[in-house]
C-alpha cells in the first residue's frame, strides 16, 4: 500500500511539523548511509530500522505525531523525520511502483471538504464540542485556498493560524495553539472553509463571519455614538473630565460585550482628551478628528450589515496558549506619556506569516528622562531589550490574544531563548518580505478602509528589500526624516520617521542606517499621497539589524534637507479639507467662528476645482448643516464628509 500522505509532505510541510533543524539534520543522515532498513505493511505502517539499532514506525492512518521511535526524544525526533524521508526516496526510486499522483490545488480540495464525523473520529468529540461553543457565540476567520504558488490551504482565526499541510489529511494539520486546544481550533478553521463554500464566496483570500448573529452592537454601540457627537458639538477643546471619564466607561462596557474595535477608539479619544487637558506635546486635533470619524464609521458599517468581526470586533477575549513558537524580531518603537514609557518589539512569526507584538511599560521616575538608549538595557526575557528587539526568539510559554499582542507566562521565561537574527530576515514567508513594491501597494488597495479594518496589532508591518536609496533629507517644520528608497524593479516608496523626544537619536541612527547601503528596513506600509510610506522599526546592514529607536545620543547630528516636492494638488487641497474638518471638530460645530466655515468652503471650492466633486459635494452639505439649527445633522454631516475624506485620502 502506498502512503500518498507521506509522499506529499515537502521539506517545507516537514520542517513546520518539526524544525528545519531536524529536517537537515535527517537529510544529512540519509545522504550519509545512517538512513534506516524500510518495512512496508500490507495495511501502510512503515517501520524503519536504523543501523545505531533505534527503530522507529509510523502507523497507517495517522499523521507524524502518531509516530514512534525507541530514542529518548520525547517529541518529534530525527529518527521519524529520516524514516519519511527515506519512504520518499524509495518509492522515487526507478524501479519502485507506480504511486497514484498526489491531488493538488487543480483538483478544487478543500478543508471543508471534512464533514464533522470524519472531525470527531480523528480529533474527538470533545473538540467539536468546544468549538460548537465558539460557533453560537460567533468567530471571524480569514481562509487562503491552495494555489500552484502555495499548496498548503490555511485558516486565520483571531488567536492562531491553522494549515493544512497534506490534502485530504487531518493527521497533517500544523497551528501554533497548544495541544489543549488544537483540535478545537482545526474544527473551526474547517468549518470556516465549509461556510465561505456555502456562501458562494470565491477567491484565492477571503474574510468571513462564521456563526454568532450579525447583531450591530445594540445601546452600547449607540452610546458610543452620542458620546463622540457630544465631542463633536461641544468641541474637543472644551471637553472636561467627566466626558472623559464617561468615554472610559463606555469603551470599558463596549470590550466586555466584545466590540473591541470601537472601544478601542473611545479610549484612544479619552486619551486625547485628556492630553489636550494636560497640555501635552501627544495631543493632536487630527488624530481626535479622525477618531470621530471612525465611531461614525463602525456604527455605520454595523448598521449596513457588514460582518461584526471585522468592524465591531471579535468576542474571543481570551488568550490562546501557543506551542513551541519562532520568532524574528523585527525591532522596536519606543514611545509614552510623561509618567510613563512603552517598547513595543515587533516579532515576525515566520511559520504562519503574522507579526505579533510584544509590548512592555515603564514608570518614570520624576525627573528623568527615560528615553529609548535608557531601555534599550532593560531586560525583557532575560535579555537586554536591544538584543531582543533584534534577535531570533524560541518560547514554550506564548499566548497570543485576538489582536496579536504577544505574553509570556510569568514564571516560564526559562523556557524562552534569545539567540542572533542572522540572516532570517531573507528567509521570511511571502506575506511578510516585500520585494514587490507595486504587488504590496495593489495589496494594500484591495483592503477595506482604515476607518473600519480590524484594530490588529502589527497588520501591516512588513520588511521591505531595498536595492538602493535615492534621498535621505530632513523636514525641520514638521521635525520628520525622510528617504526615498526602490526596489529592483526601481519601483519607489518613502521612509518616514518622526522626531520624538522619548527617542532623541533614531532619526540620527536611521540616516546613518539608510546612508550604509541597507538590505532591508521593517515598519508599519501604508499608502498616502498614491505612494507606500514606511514607518521604520529597523534597518538590517551588511554590519548587521539597527534599531533607531534604542540609539544613544541627543540627536545632534547635521541631516541635509530633503529634495524639493512635487507638487500635488490633489494632495494639498485633501489636507486642506481635512485640517478645516479637523479644527470644526477641535472647536466645536455649536461653537464655530465665521473664520472656520469660510474655511471649509474654500477647501470644498478647492477640491471641486482639482476634480475631487464628491468630497466637494460632502463639505459643501456639511456647511449648510452648521446654517441650520439641527445638531443631529450637524454631525451627521461632519462624519460624513471627514469620513469621505480620509477614506480619499488614503485610497487615491
Amino acid at each position: 500500500m502506498t502512503r500518498a500522505d507521506l509522499l506529499a509532505l515537502t521539506p517545507d510541510a516537514l520542517a513546520a511539523l518539526a524544525n528545519r533543524g531536524l529536517v537537515k539534520r535527517a537529510a544529512k543522515d540519509l545522504d550519509a548511509g545512517a538512513g534506516p532498513e524500510i518495512t512496508v505493511s500490507p495495511d501502510g505502517g512503515i517501520d524503519g530500522a536504523f543501523p545505531d539499532g533505534t527503530a522507529a514506525s509510523l502507523p497507517a492512518g495517522a499523521g507524524l505525531e502518531a509516530a514512534r521511535c525507541s530514542c529518548a526524544a520525547t517529541g518529534t525526533c530525527r529518527h521519524r523525520i529520516c524514516l519519511v524521508l527515506a519512504y520518499q526516496r524509495t518509492a522515487a526510486a526507478p524501479d519502485a511502483p507506480e504511486t497514484p499522483e498526489t491531488p493538488g490545488p487543480a483538483a478544487g480540495w478543500s478543508p471543508g471538504d471534512f464533514d464533522d464525523d470524519a472531525l470527531a473520529r480523528v480529533l474527538g468529540r470533545r473538540a467539536l464540542t468546544a468549538a460548537r461553543r465558539a460557533l453560537r457565540a460567533g468567530y471571524s476567520a480569514t481562509i487562503r485556498r491552495p494555489t500552484e504558488r502555495d499548496p498548503v490551504a490555511q485558516a486565520e482565526l483571531q488567536t492562531c493560524t491553522v494549515r493544512f499541510l497534506v490534502p485530504g489529511e487531518l493527521g497533517y494539520v500544523h497551528t501554533d495553539a497548544v495541544a489543549a486546544v488544537r483540535g478545537e481550533v482545526t474544527v473551526l478553521a474547517v468549518w470556516a472553509f465549509r461556510a465561505a463554500a456555502e456562501r458562494g464566496l470565491d477567491g484565492e483570500e477571503v474574510r468571513l463571519e462564521v456563526g454568532g448573529s450579525a447583531g450591530a452592537g445594540g445601546d452600547g454601540l449607540d452610546a458610543a455614538l452620542d458620546l463622540a457627537d457630544q465631542v463633536l458639538l461641544e468641541g474637543a477643546a472644551h471637553a472636561g473630565p467627566v466626558l472623559a471619564t464617561a468615554l472610559g466607561r463606555t469603551g470599558s462596557d463596549l470590550a466586555t460585550s466584545g466590540l473591541h474595535w470601537p472601544a478601542a477608539a473611545l479610549a484612544d479619544l479619552a486619551g486625547q482628551l485628556a492630553a489636550h487637558h494636560d497640555r501635552r506635546a501627544d495631543h493632536d486635533p487630527a488624530r481626535v478628528a479622525e477618531l470621530l470619524a471612525e465611531v461614525h464609521a463602525r456604527h455605520r458599517a454595523a448598521r449596513g450589515g457588514a460582518d461584526r468581526s471585522q468592524v465591531l470586533g471579535t468576542r474571543e477575549a481570551a488568550d490562546t496558549p501557543l506551542r513551541r513558537v519562532r520568532l524574528a524580531a523585527l525591532g522596536c518603537r519606543v514611545g509614552g506619556t510623561p509618567g510613563a514609557r512603552t517598547a513595543d518589539v515587533y516579532l515576525a512569526h515566520t511559520g504562519t506569516g503574522v507579526v505579533l507584538v510584544l509590548k512592555r511599560r515603564w514608570d518614570v521616575p520624576d525627573g528623568d528622562r527615560l528615553t529609548g538608549a535608557d531601555l534599550a538595557g532593560r531586560r525583557v526575557l532575560g535579555s537586554p531589550l536591544r538584543s531582543l528587539a533584534a534577535a531570533n526568539v524560541v518560547s514554550e510559554s506564548a499566548s497570543r490574544s485576538p489582536g496579536r499582542v504577544v505574553r509570556v507566562t510569568a514564571g516560564r521565561i526559562a523556557k524562552t531563548t534569545v539567540t542572533p537574527l542572522g540572516d532570517t530576515w531573507e528567509g521570511l514567508p511571502p506575506a511578510l518580505l516585500v520585494r514587490d513594491l507595486a504587488a504590496e501597494g495593489r495589496a494594500l488597495d484591495a483592503l477595506p478602509p482604515r476607518l473600519v479594518r480590524p484594530r490588529v496589532e502589527a497588520e501591516l508591518v512588513r520588511v521591505v528589500e531595498i536595492a538602493e536609496v535615492r534621498h535621505i533629507g530632513y523636514r525641520p517644520g514638521a521635525q520628520r526624516l525622510e528617504a526615498v528608497v526602490a526596489d529592483a524593479a526601481g519601483v519607489p516608496a518613502v521612509v518616514s520617521a518622526g522626531y520624538s523626544p522619548h527617542r532623541p537619536a533614531a532619526l540620527d541612527a536611521l540616516a546613518e542606517a539608510l546612508a550604509a547601503e541597507p538590505r532591508f528596513v521593517s515598519g508599519a506600509v501604508r499608502r498616502d499621497r498614491g505612494g507606500l510610506v514606511i514607518d521604520p522599526f529597523a534597518v538590517l546592514t551588511a554590519g548587521g539589524p539597527v534599531v533607531p529607536d534604542l540609539a544613544p545620543g541627543e540627536g545632534t547630528a547635521a541631516l541635509g534637507a530633503p529634495p524639493e516636492a512635487v507638487p500635488d494638488p490633489l494632495g494639498d487641497a485633501l489636507d486642506e479639507a481635512l485640517a478645516a474638518c479637523a479644527q470644526a471638530a477641535h472647536r466645536g460645530l455649536l461653537r464655530l467662528p465665521s473664520g472656520v466655515r469660510e474655511r471649509l468652503a474654500r477647501a470644498s471650492g478647492t477640491l471641486e476645482r482639482v476634480g475631487l466633486r464628491t468630497c466637494a459635494g460632502t463639505l459643501a452639505a456639511l456647511t449648510a448643516a452648521l446654517a441650520a439649527d439641527d445638531p443631529e445633522g450637524m454631525t451627521r454631516a461632519w462624519a460624513t464628509a471627514h469620513i469621505r475624506l480620509v477614506t480619499a485620502a488614503e485610497l487615491r
